[in-house]
């Protein structure tokens, strides 16, 4: 629902703030005061095109701010998400700057914001309905949404869109295959041997990495045993050994402990390190007895490495994601699967391709029924709006191969007077007319339709009496369901809002200037007279107007 509207250095607007509530409400006031430009501004924040003109004159920029509360409509929320324009939770802010030079720049909730995207947004937020170009109801997609909605087959709907996606997909990839069968026979005849070879391999990583580990131990055995037995030697069968040299020390160091005990701490010490220079001995000699040195071993493992560089070399990897190179092979030959894959894929299509027609057609029959009914309920709405023998249908244009919305594209179409052939909507002309149809659509689908504000420009063109109070009384009703805003000059569509607002002109410092005022009880009887009398207004005009008012409570 809209809820604010600010406006600044807007054509004849130097800067006004509305509220808005919900309901009906009525914008009134005299011809030329700018009635349409608030019409015009909500289009501008909803993303048409704007010019240099729009600029009240001597300004350097025009301002245009419009809040909605969208907490009722999840599928705004997620779209939001989607776009990354998410502000505060329930809330939708738009905003349009248009500068002197007819540049403009477009915000939601404060980010920055293409035209298109400003679009999209308000084409879930607010139609307008008249001589304006954001209007929903001319959009096939929204006219079959209306149907399927007023039908209450939405869901229905959406489980045949998802069996056409899928018989597609089905359907590209058994063109794909077959198209290119001789491609895929040698690509799969390719993927086995590298599969094979791979798996020839015997590859694991662990076994990889030990077998690193061993051949770099055995391929230095040799040295590695020099390494050892100069270490024994050193430290134990050298003339000057060591442990010689230390067991000599530790001898005279007891005989001099008799003399002065304080020796007996660095005795200590050497025996400790005595004690650990022998178990490096017998370590080492553990060490020399379990080295292998097997040149034939070494010779294999030689050959087990070189097989594994050059499998990785050959497909461009590291060793260690062979495995990886293996599985992705793997997956590649599922996907291309073999020749008794095709004739299963052609099977599995046909019968996904005999399940969407089947619900495609039950689809169509639904809708067939209830196109008839909302055909009817919009007809008999016509002859009271001031369109007698007016006719309002719903066509089915067949699509041969079916779409994902179904098997046939829906075009609401009318016939404005008896005699003439239905057009399409988005071809009527007039735009009273179109704002007149609109209206009744609108009332008969009240409850399915998923716009929550509604604007009504010249819905009452070319009427009056009886038939303006009829509309007022629909737009009454709209507006129980609805967040409902209409630009009247009829009293009697003024008289059935649930408020009323008066667009009025000055002249200012020589700048003609337009405010917007909402009227109370009092100014409601003095508008709904003006607009009755004209310049002469008399106590009879406002006891008719006060009258107006009261019946339409």
């Amino acid at each position: 629902m809209l809820k604010f509207l600010a406006i600044r250095d807007f054509v004849i607007v130097t800067s006004l703030e509305l509220d808005f509530s919900a309901g009906f409400t009525a914008l009134t006031g005299e011809t030329g005061a700018g009635k349409s430009i608030l019409i015009d501004a909500l289009s501008m924040a909803l993303g048409e095109r704007g010019d240099a003109a729009m600029v009240r004159n001597g300004c350097e920029r025009a301002e245009i701010a419009a809040g909605f509360e969208i907490a009722a409509l999840p599928g705004l929320q997620a779209w939001l998400k989607e776009q990354e324009l998410e502000g505060d939770a329930g809330v939708c802010l738009l905003r349009r700057v248009l500068d002197n030079g007819g540049r403009s720049r477009g915000f939601i909730n404060g980010r920055s914001a293409t035209l298109q995207q400003m679009r999209e947004a308000g084409d879930q937020l607010l139609d307008i309905h008249g001589q304006h170009a954001h209007q929903s109801l001319l959009r096939p997609d929204a006219q079959r949404a209306l149907l399927d909605g007023y039908a209450g087959i939405a869901s229905t709907a959406e489980k045949v869109a998802a069996l056409y996606r899928d018989w597609q997909t089905l359907r590209r990839r058994r063109i794909s295959l077959s198209e290119n069968a001789e491609a895929v026979a040698a690509e799969r005849e390719l993927l086995k041997f590298q599969r094979n070879e791979i798996e020839g391999l015997g590859f694991n990583v662990m076994d990889w990495q030990t077998l690193q580990e061993d051949y770099a131990r055995l391929s230095h055995a040799a040295s590695l045993l020099e390494t050892a037995a100069f270490g024994i030697e050193t430290l134990s069968e050298a003339d000057n050994a060591c442990l010689t040299q230390l067991n000599a020390l530790t001898a005279r160091l007891r005989d001099g402990i008799t003399h002065d005990a304080s020796l007996g701490e660095t005795l200590q010490i050497l025996e400790s390190a005595q004690a650990e220079l022998q178990e490096a001995v017998y370590a080492l000699r553990h060490y020399q007895q379990r080295l292998d040195t097997d040149p034939q071993r070494l010779r294999e493992q030689e050959q087990r490495i070189q097989s594994v560089m050059d499998a990785a070399r050959k497909y461009r990897v590291a060793p260690e994601q062979l495995d990886e190179a293996l599985q992705r092979i793997t997956a590649r030959l599922a996907e291309l699967g073999g020749d008794a894959d095709l004739v299963e894929l052609a099977q599995q299509e046909k019968s996904a391709q005999q399940n969407y027609f089947a619900a495609a057609q039950k689809l169509s029959a639904a809708r067939k029924r209830s196109a008839d009914k909302l055909s009817r309920e919009i007809t008999d709405a016509l002859q009271t709006l001031a369109m007698p023998g007016g006719s309002f249908a719903v066509a089915f244009l067949p699509l041969e191969e079916g779409a994902a919305y179904g098997l046939e594209t829906i075009e609401f179409q009318v016939a404005a007077n008896p005699g003439i052939p239905p057009r399409s909507l988005a071809k009527v002309a007039s735009g009273g007319e179109l704002s007149r149809i609109s209206l009744a659509i609108q009332v008969a689908t009240s409850q399915v339709a998923s716009v929550p504000t509604l604007i009504f420009d010249e819905v009452d063109s070319g009427i009056g009496g009886r038939v303006a109070e009829i509309v007022g009384h629909l737009l009454k009703k709209l507006g129980k369901s609805y967040q409902v805003l209409c630009v009247t000059h009829l009293p009697q569509v003024a008289a059935a809002a649930d408020q009323q607002w008066q667009v009025s002109k000055a002249v200012e410092n020589g700048t003609t200037l337009s405010r917007i005022t909402v009227l109370d009880g009092k100014q409601r009887v003095e508008e709904i007279a003006r607009m009755l009398g004209g310049v002469k207004i008399t106590e009879t005009t406002r006891k008719h107007a006060a009258e107006m008012l009261g019946s339409s409570v």
